[in-house]
């Protein structure tokens, strides 16, 4: 599961992904409710970057009364079943959500978990496998919301190593460059599915990466 990650900044987005990057100025982290650029295909099948919040169901969007719940991570076993999430899967609605790293929980060192970031070696970026909807706006526009996909990871050399103990491990899915368009085009379901593989763990890298202390409010 991953709710915190960098999103690449703009340059990268002209240079790495061929996209103009949206009007936006988004912070170094992203957070489940932030904003962040996500790419998608658009009905030529070329590449567009689009705005969305992060998280499928934003908090905004829960019905009042509704407990809130948490739509950053859609499991990828039950994508096509999850009211959340299968619109969009059924639809092809597939994005990618360029990042520089991601962080993870660590329990290595005792109950109190250490936070971990995580990239890739000799990548300055890499785009996870996401899931995109639209919400209408203001004046007829539309706004955007995504997800990501995750698998399970209990094997995994490196990820295996995150989350709470006796707890499933997951770990989002890295689409391979050379699979970027393939993945944003895919509008069937089943073929979908065999993009979910775990990144190789010796072509990544991890270090404890503590998030700083919060400043303590004037008195």
């Amino acid at each position: 599961m991953c709710n915190n990650y960098a999103p690449v900044q703009r340059q990268l987005l002209r240079d790495v992904y061929g996209v103009e990057p949206p009007a936006l100025d988004y912070p170094p982290e992203t957070w489940p409710d932030y904003a962040a650029p996500i790419i998608v295909a658009a009905g030529d099948g070329a590449r567009q970057a689009l705005v969305g919040t992060f998280g499928m169901v934003p908090k905004a969007r829960i019905p009042p009364g509704v407990a809130k719940f948490d739509t950053t991570n859609a499991r990828s076993e039950t994508v096509g079943e999850k009211r959340s999430f299968s619109g969009s899967w059924k639809k092809g609605q597939l994005c990618l959500v360029p990042a520089s790293a991601f962080y993870e929980p660590n329990y290595e060192s005792g109950p109190k978990s250490v936070r971990w970031r995580i990239w890739l070696k000799d990548e300055p970026d890499f785009a996870i496998a996401g899931l995109w909807r639209a919400w209408p706006g203001d004046a007829g526009t539309e706004v955007f919301s995504f997800t990501m996909l995750t698998i399970n990871s209990d094997k995994h050399p490196l990820m295996s190593r995150f989350h709470a103990p006796g707890k499933e491990k997951r770990m989002i899915v890295i689409v391979p460059r050379a699979e970027w368009d393939d993945w944003l085009t895919c509008r069937d379901p089943e073929r979908a599915r065999s993009f979910m593989q775990p990144y190789p763990a010796d072509r990544m890298n991890a270090e404890a990466a503590p998030r700083a202390p919060r400043a303590k409010a004037a008195e």
